[in-house]
């Protein structure tokens, strides 16, 4: 139990937790690619990184 609490503490304490609606009609084509990665999570920041690299 006193793992738990303590892996809850640090999750709260050093990450963010980012979340959105995709639309099943108008973001089909998002839904279908992030369907078709590995990992959703990894194919985001590799975008938001290649996006920073690229305005610097």
């Amino acid at each position: 139990m006193a793992d738990n609490k303590a892996h809850q503490q640090w999750v709260a304490e050093h990450t963010t937790r980012v979340v959105m609606n995709l639309n099943h009609n108008t973001d089909a084509a998002i839904l279908e690619k992030l369907a078709s990665v590995p990992s959703k999570q990894g194919y985001i920041k590799q975008l938001i990184c290649a996006d920073i690299a690229r305005s610097k």
